[in-house]
Formats: C-alpha cells, sequence, structure tokens
C-alpha cells in the first residue's frame, strides 16, 4: 500500500513534476502540519519562498475525525451543506464547531509565524501544498484564502489523493497530483512513516526557507554519525557524534539533571544544528554506577571536568581536527558547561545555555572568555531571575534572550524551535572557521565593537 518512504520523499517526487514553476513569481504554501516537511521540499527545488496557510478543518460533533467544511485565515470558510444534511447536524452545532475551530486557527497563526511577516500573494503564484488530500475540504478553503489574500492563479499539489476528489474540485486554476492509487483508504497508509510533524518542525522549515531565499543558507550537507565511547578516569561515557560534511564546529551537549544523551529536546536542537553545518556531540557526563548516586547529578564541578575530558577526547579525534568547539548546556548541564569554559587552556569558542543554572557555577563566570547566550523561558520566572543576577557576572560577551511564554522545559509549541534558531545562529557566528567577529585563535574579547551585547549590557526579548 504504501507509495513514499517519507513527506521528505514525497515532496521530492512532487517537485518533479513542478519544474514548470520555477523561475515564475512562485510563493509555496504549506499546510501545517504534515504539508510542510512536503512544502518545503517543493521550495527547495523551485528555489520559492515558503510560507504556511492556515486552514482548520470542521469535524462532524459526533465524528470529529470526519470533515464537514474547513475554516481559513481572513475569515474564509466552505461548508459542506449535503453533508450537513444528512448527518443532522443543527445550525447551533455547526456555530459551536466553528467558534472553537477560529480560536485554534489564531492561536496556530500566531504560533507558527511568531514574529515572522505572512508573505503578499498579491499579483502571485499561490502553490498550496498538502501531504496528501482525502476529501478536498481543507484544500477548497486553502484556495479561497489564497485568492482573497490576491494570488493572480492558485496551483494545488499533493503526492496523493482519490482520483473522484480531484476530479471534482474546482477552486484550483490547476491541480498536481503525483499519485492516485485505487483503493485509497486514507493518506497515512501511503507512507512507510507518516509520524506527526511537531510545530516545532514547521518553524524550523520556515526559518530555512527565509534564509535560503535570502542567499545565507545551501542543502544541508550529508551528516556521517556514529555512537562513541569515551574513555575517562572513571571508566567510559557513552555519546553519539554526528558531523556534516566540512563542519564550521562541533557543539557538545551537557543536559540536564535526570536526562541523558538520548533527550528528545537536545536531539531536535542538534538537529537544527547539523542543517546549520554544525556537527554534535551528545554524551552522558556520568557512567552508569555513578548515576546511582543522585548526588552525582548535582555535582557541577565533577560534571564541568568530565565535559572537559570529553572535549579534549573530541579535539584528538581526526574528524574534529582543527574544528572551534561551543557548549550547548541544559538546566544544570549549563552551569557545567560555564564552569569547564573558565578553565584555563579549555579555548571554547562560544557557550549557549537552554533554562540554564548559571548561577551554579557563579565562582567561575567572571573567568569565562566563550561569548555566551543565555535562553530562558519567559514563563520560568524563578529561573529567569537567576539568569538575570548571573549575567551580572559575566565579563565575555553576552546576551540574554527570552522566549516569551515558555515555561522551563520549553514544551509549548513552538518555543524548543525557536531555542534551536537562536542556539543555531549565535554557533554560526562563533565557530564559523573564518569571517566572524571571534578572533581566529579564540573567541572574542569583551568590548568588540560586532558583539552583539557587551558585558553587563541590558537583555533582550525573542519575540
Amino acid at each position: 500500500m504504501a507509495v513514499f518512504a517519507d513527506r521528505v520523499e514525497a515532496g521530492r517526487q512532487l517537485a518533479g513534476r513542478l519544474t514548470h514553476l520555477r523561475g515564475r513569481d512562485v510563493v509555496v504554501l504549506g499546510l501545517p502540519r504534515g504539508g510542510v516537511p512536503v512544502a518545503a521540499e517543493v521550495a527547495r527545488t523551485l528555489e520559492a519562498p515558503l510560507d504556511v496557510i492556515v486552514v482548520r478543518k470542521l469535524g462532524l460533533p459526533f465524528q470529529p475525525e470526519l470533515a464537514m467544511g474547513a475554516i481559513g485565515e481572513g475569515g474564509v470558510r466552505f461548508v459542506d451543506a449535503d453533508l450537513v444534511a444528512r448527518a443532522r447536524v443543527t445550525a447551533d452545532e455547526l456555530d459551536g464547531v466553528e467558534r472553537r475551530e477560529r480560536a485554534a486557527l489564531e492561536v496556530r497563526v500566531a504560533r507558527l509565524r511568531r514574529g515572522r511577516e505572512r508573505i503578499d500573494l498579491t499579483g502571485r503564484i499561490a502553490l498550496i501544498v498538502d501531504d496528501g488530500m482525502a476529501t478536498g475540504s481543507t484544500a477548497r478553503v486553502a484556495c479561497e484564502v489564497a485568492r482573497g489574500l490576491g494570488a493572480s492563479r492558485v496551483v494545488l499539489a499533493v503526492p496523493v489523493a482519490p482520483a473522484d476528489v480531484v476530479d471534482n474540485l474546482t477552486e484550483p486554476d490547476e491541480i498536481v497530483c503525483d499519485r492516485m492509487p485505487t483503493p485509497f483508504v486514507a493518506v497515512g497508509r501511503h507512507y512507510r512513516d507518516f509520524s506527526p510533524t511537531s510545530d516545532e518542525d514547521v518553524i524550523a522549515a520556515l526559518d530555512e526557507a527565509a534564509r535560503r531565499v535570502h542567499g545565507r543558507v545551501v542543502d544541508p550537507p550529508p551528516v556521517t554519525g556514529r555512537d562513541v565511547e569515551i574513555p575517562i578516569e572513571a571508566g567510559l561515557l557513552a555519546g553519539r557524534l554526528d558531523r556534516p560534511e566540512q563542519a564550521a564546529g562541533v557543539v557538545v551537549f551537557a543536559h540536564g539533571s535526570g536526562s541523558s544523551r538520548h533527550s528528545p529536546r537536545n536531539r531536535f536542537v542538534a538537529s537544527v544544528l547539523h542543517r546549520a553545518g554544525l556537527g554534535t556531540l551528545l554524551l552522558d557526563l556520568l557512567t552508569p554506577r555513578e548515576e546511582l548516586d543522585r548526588a552525582n547529578v548535582f555535582d557541577i564541578p565533577l560534571l564541568a571536568h568530565r565535559l572537559g575530558e570529553a572535549t579534549q577526547w573530541l579535539r584528538d579525534r581526526p574528524e574534529a581536527a582543527g574544528a572551534r568547539i561551543g557548549y550547548f548546556g541544559a538546566s544544570t548541564g549549563a552551569g557545567a558547561a560555564l564552569w569547564a569554559a573558565a578553565d584555563q587552556g579549555a579555548q571554547i569558542s562560544a557557550v549557549v545555555s537552554r533554562g540554564g543554572r548559571p548561577d551554579l557555577a557563579a565562582p567561575r563566570l567572571a573567568e569565562v572568555r566563550a561569548p555566551t547566550l543565555l535562553i530562558v523561558g519567559g514563563a520560568d520566572t524563578t529561573v529567569l531571575e537567576l539568569n538575570r543576577r548571573a549575567q551580572t557576572r559575566l565579563t565575555c560577551p553576552n546576551q540574554l534572550d527570552i522566549v516569551r511564554g515558555a515555561t522551563h522545559l520549553f514544551e509549548e509549541p513552538g518555543t524548543l524551535a525557536e531555542v534551536a534558531l537562536l542556539a543555531s545562529g549565535w554557533f554560526n557566528r562563533y565557530l564559523r572557521a573564518s569571517g566572524d567577529s571571534a578572533d581566529p585563535g579564540g573567541p572574542a574579547e569583551p568590548g568588540d565593537p560586532a558583539d552583539p551585547v557587551g558585558p553587563g549590557a541590558a537583555p533582550s526579548a525573542a519575540s
């Protein structure tokens, strides 16, 4: 039954049928969430800008997965009057569903754009892309939304859909469908991997596409990775080393208490760094036996020493020869990263703290020379105050970025993606091999005019 390995492959195959749009004034519009990875591949092939077009399905009150219509930005709505009549949905029931979905749509728009302006469609070709189409309700509204926003022509493209739905759609000016299998059961049945797409994935794709359009990013290089064992005085530390070809630098992760190298949050951040051309080393800072003693999790000098041992091991690897090294620390791991970065001879080029506890490295903060970015959730008020106090002790170039609405673990949709993008920008600035504001032999000195924030400067708030 499966036709595509995953959404990325589906996007590449679909793009092959859309090359007639290359070089024209096209904006690719992905339908969140699942349509965005497909649309990102199409936009990359066509060298076109990427945006989202947000719509919400109006599900039957007693069977929400079955759409009786859909709504979109700009007040656009579509209702299948025949289905509503057959299902005996009352006007009050329809209004209730629409009010609920309209509120959810407005939240989704704000969440996914997060400070980005909507790309103007006036007089342009709107190429709407989804990962598949079952009933066509969402596609109909998306087409109407695009036309209402000024598009001169609307093209709908999907990897898979039933033939009768494709034949009956009149809203788009052109429909491109890669496969129309018979029988058609459900969109997900035609993918081997149809795992959910997160808001973080959507935001990261939009950011990468924006940088690509502005000439600041190329296709992500292939990543070579392997599990590693790092010899230390107490035994072996388990880790995972991943490095794209010609990586500008390698970021070593120091996780927080109760976490490990398998942390899904750190793995997500690492994947964004890979797309930015940076290598990563995720590792456990304690041996399995040491982890049994809970006190070790909060022994910052011990964790910092382990981080230093892992860093020296990394410098001796052929795949990391000559690469600049940065630290990414989360929670208590941020305290260990700053402690280790303060060591004489550490030669760490940049540090990023996510929801960190830099106060745990208070005795060493003034000795840190690596440019340091502190990222804290706006709703994590206790840790935010600790970071503000710790920032006053830093004498290196530093910056405090506040992710609005985020709590300590950045579990709110879109907030972890914002962390990853902030970290990616910071590391790219300071780990590049040449042409950055840091001196080729080490981190930038305080007072460098190119530093984003000098010692003791006021924090900024990330939108």
